[in-house]
């Protein structure tokens, strides 16, 4: 279950990072809020997943899954550019996260 929460937590830090860019360029109050309350709902979800997860395994799968997936969510929302050694260290963190996810303890 700690897992799901954490996939769940990975998944708002990608809408997070990526709604700041979003509001930036809608400039509303109403824009600016959806960053912060997701902020509060991602840092929830992700001390609730480390009820049942070492820390470091938590915050290192949430924070590699978080880039990689604000990457690939800027270049499919925003047009931004990934050239081919940083596709090459995004593919390493993807390694690393799956390296870290099988050899968890919980």
């Amino acid at each position: 279950m700690s897992w799901l929460i954490l996939a769940v937590a990975v998944f708002t830090e990608i809408c997070w990072a990526l709604s700041l860019k979003w509001a930036a360029t809608v400039a509303t109050w109403q824009a600016s809020a959806i960053p912060v309350i997701l902020s509060f709902v991602n840092m929830a979800l992700l001390a609730w997943a480390m009820r049942g997860l070492p820390a470091g395994t938590a915050y290192a799968v949430w924070t590699g899954c978080g880039a990689v997936g604000v990457i690939i969510g800027g270049v499919l929302l925003f047009g931004d550019r990934v050239g081919p050694a940083q596709a090459a260290f995004m593919a390493l963190t993807v390694i690393g996260i799956v390296g870290t996810k099988m050899f968890a303890q919980a």
